[in-house]
C-alpha cells in the first residue's frame, strides 16, 4: 500500500525527522483536535471576527453568549447511508467544532453576524468608555 503525502520542501533537518518518527508511532495527534481558524481585526469603533467554517450551512452554526463569553460552535451532521466507495485515504469527516471568546469591553446587545462563502463574520462593537466620575472632597 502507498501513502499520499503532500510535498514538503526543506526538511533535511533532524527535528523534522524526529517529528516524522513520532507521527509513525502515535499518528497525527493534532488531527483529532476540533478547531477552526479565526482573525480578529480592530476597525476602530468595533472588532471584526472572521472565522473559517467551510462546508457548513448557516443552520449548522450556533453562537451563544453567556456573561462575558461568546462560544461559536458548528456541527456537521453525519449521513447514515452506507458508503460503498473504496477510499485510499479519507480526511473529510463529520464532527463538531467550538471556540470561545472573551467579550469584556464589547457591547453585547449590538453584536451582528453574517455567514457567506464559508466565512462567519461577527461585528463586535466596542463599549463606549465612560469617563471616571469626578468629585471634590471637602476638607474638614
Amino acid at each position: 500500500m502507498f501513502e499520499l503525502r503532500p510535498f514538503r520542501k526543506g526538511e533535511n533537518n533532524v527535528f523534522h525527522y524526529l517529528d516524522d518518527l513520532e507521527r509513525s508511532f502515535f499518528g497525527e495527534l493534532s488531527a483529532d483536535v476540533a478547531h477552526f481558524r479565526t482573525d480578529v481585526i480592530d476597525r476602530g469603533n468595533c472588532y471584526e471576527l472572521q472565522a473559517d467554517l467551510p462546508g457548513f450551512k448557516k443552520e449548522d452554526i450556533k453562537i451563544d453568549l453567556n456573561d462575558n463569553t461568546m462560544t461559536v460552535s458548528a456541527k456537521h451532521h453525519e449521513e447514515s447511508e452506507e458508503k460503498t466507495e473504496s477510499y485510499v485515504r479519507r480526511e473529510r469527516r463529520c464532527g463538531s467544532y467550538s471556540r470561545s471568546f472573551d467579550l469584556n469591553g464589547i457591547a453585547k446587545d449590538s453584536i451582528r453576524a453574517q455567514y457567506a462563502d464559508g466565512v462567519l463574520k461577527l461585528t463586535l462593537p466596542k463599549e463606549e468608555k465612560k469617563a471616571p466620575a469626578s468629585r471634590q472632597i471637602a476638607i474638614q
